[in-house]
């Protein structure tokens, strides 16, 4: 294994979890993004059985919000002071 090899790792998770080109891109430090393409190629490769459904939480509390992100969910924003979080199913 080389280096290269966690680094296309690195990558196609990335924008699995993502599905932001842009910020692969930025992340690996590429020019121009024809060259980031092959990430997205290999996460529709490795990841083709896995749909982008998520499930989806509201936390109202520093409580609630510890919990969901130690269970893995993610940040997605605040609205009309509640916390949104999302982790694929």
């Amino acid at each position: 294994m080389s280096f290269h090899t966690f680094r296309h790792w690195k990558a196609t998770t990335l924008y699995y979890e993502t599905k932001d080109p842009l910020y692969v891109k930025e992340f690996l430090g590429h020019k121009k993004l024809d060259k980031t393409l092959l990430y997205i190629q290999l996460e529709k490769t490795l990841y083709k059985e896995q749909t982008d459904a998520f499930i989806v939480k509201v936390a109202k509390n520093k409580d609630e919000i510890t919990d969901l992100l130690a269970t893995g969910f993610d940040y997605i924003c605040d609205k009309d002071g509640l916390a949104f979080f999302r982790k694929r199913k």
